[in-house]
């Protein structure tokens, strides 16, 4: 997300988006004009390597294992007015091909951001790691779809402020474990944020099994964000990845 990952980084509960200029998910500040006046968002128009993408064609590798060292989290639940987001100070991080990214924060989506040949899930959680040598960020993300009661997902949706620039604690430290699937399975391409300024500047891992969440716990998330997921970018012959 090198310097500028640092200046986006630099307010631990800001989401990492262009706050100088306004923007949304539909009408005259929606996607399509993302960027419209705003020179440091001109990969939302211009970038080749944008996200979400739609999953379709990927090629079988030997993908290094993704090693999660997170630690329950006493962070706060923030409505942030573009998505609901879980500060995670001291929650460790994750290790993957020799690489240590601190994780800095989640937020959520719904829909799903990225598809698979065409699916949307009901939500996608997005774990948002950085590696500090490079400023590089790695975003884990995870299909949420509906089934069982989630119990670190319920925790997040009870505590979550329905007022935009709400804050509020969690009440019990958080097992973020909870919200990522027992297998390991994943996805992997190089993209870029989905909220402005899109920078190009992310290692993408995307678990290939949903966790299931309450459809309660999700028309709670809905009936705050009914729609926060940017549309499909093309992939332009991007490479993606699945780990065996």
């Amino acid at each position: 997300m090198g310097g500028l990952a640092g200046c986006l980084l630099c307010a631990g509960t800001r989401s990492f988006a262009a706050e100088e200029h306004h923007w949304s998910y539909a009408g005259a500040t929606g996607p399509d004009h993302w960027g419209d006046g705003d020179p440091q968002a001109l990969a939302c128009r211009a970038g080749t390597e944008q996200s979400p993408i739609d999953i379709r064609t990927t090629t079988r590798a030997s993908l290094p294992r993704l090693n999660l060292a997170w630690k329950p989290v006493a962070g706060d639940v923030v409505n942030n007015g573009h998505t609901i987001e879980v500060t995670t100070p001291g929650a460790g991080g994750m290790d993957v091909g020799g690489m240590h990214y601190d994780l800095v924060q989640v937020h959520f989506h719904a829909p799903s951001e990225h598809r698979i040949d065409g699916r949307a899930f009901p939500m996608e959680a997005h774990f948002v790691h950085r590696h500090g040598p490079s400023g590089a960020l790695g975003v884990l993300g995870v299909f949420l779809a509906e089934g069982r009661p989630n119990l670190a997902f319920a925790q997040v949706m009870a505590a979550m402020p329905e007022r935009s620039g709400g804050r509020a604690p969690l009440p019990a430290p958080l097992a973020l474990e909870g919200l990522v699937p027992a297998s390991r399975r994943y996805w992997s391409y190089e993209g870029s944020l989905t909220t402005p300024p899109c920078s190009e500047i992310v290692d993408w891992r995307v678990c290939v099994d949903p966790v299931e969440v309450a459809a309660a716990d999700i028309a709670r998330f809905t009936a705050l964000y009914p729609m926060n997921a940017r549309p499909i970018q093309q992939a332009n012959r991007r490479f993606v990845l699945v780990s065996e």
